[in-house]
């Protein structure tokens, strides 16, 4: 599947796309069973975004701010909502993600984090008709930035994402445990997915053959 701009697609939701860069099943527990659980990461995010998550502007020593801004872009079929845009003295809009923890992560996974962002940079591209070439995620733990350069290679990654979503939605059973310890440390839905009761991604598709047949 490619992703065809010249079709109308159901939107995606641009933080699905960082769900999904994190791991697919998660990705697919969370929009396609609508399952959810809390852990003290996720409560750790709410807490963070209660800050950002109320529609509202300030004008400060000429530096516009916006907060919650709808976004979308009909191009790639995306939605969502910015935590923080700051349009730049030329007007360029400069997307800021708000992350709990600390920006030293794991690289494979702070990657996940900048696939979301693009996902904001093209919804900002499209609403404004200007290149955003740049953007930010703060982490709250360190209190710090980390700049986020919105090159060919982090557009691709992402467009990559989109089509790999629109396909999941067309399959009739989720993806298998990713089965990384790191990240399935920090998941809320560990308990729901249960990556540790299967070795491999062929057991996973047995599992499944088995729970949907019938005997007579």
């Amino acid at each position: 599947m490619t992703l065809d701009m010249n079709t109308e697609y159901e939107p995606i939701q641009v933080s699905a796309l960082q769900h999904w860069a994190y791991c697919p099943r998660q990705y697919a527990l969370i929009h396609l069973e609508q399952v959810f659980e809390e852990n003290l990461f996720t409560l750790r995010g709410q807490a963070l975004h209660q800050r950002v998550d109320d529609p509202g502007f300030e004008v400060r020593d000429g530096l516009r701010t916006e907060r919650a801004l709808p976004l979308f872009c009909d191009r790639m079929g995306l939605i969502g909502k910015a935590d923080v845009v700051e349009f730049l003295p030329d007007g360029t809009p400069y997307p800021v993600e708000y992350k709990h923890g600390s920006r030293n992560k794991r690289a494979d996974i702070a990657a996940c984090d900048d696939v979301q962002l693009a996902a904001q940079a093209v919804c900002l591209e499209e609403m404004f008709g200007r290149p955003v070439p740049e953007g930010a995620l703060y982490y709250a733990s360190s209190r710090r930035r980390r700049v986020v350069t919105i090159d060919e290679t982090l557009r691709q990654k992402l467009q990559e994402c989109v089509v790999q979503v629109r396909e999941a939605r067309a399959r009739t059973t989720s993806p298998p445990p990713l089965k990384d310890p790191v990240r399935c440390r920090a998941c809320s839905l560990k308990n729901a997915c249960q990556p540790e009761t299967l070795n491999n991604e062929a057991e996973y598709h047995a599992v499944l053959a088995r729970l949907f047949s019938t005997e007579d």
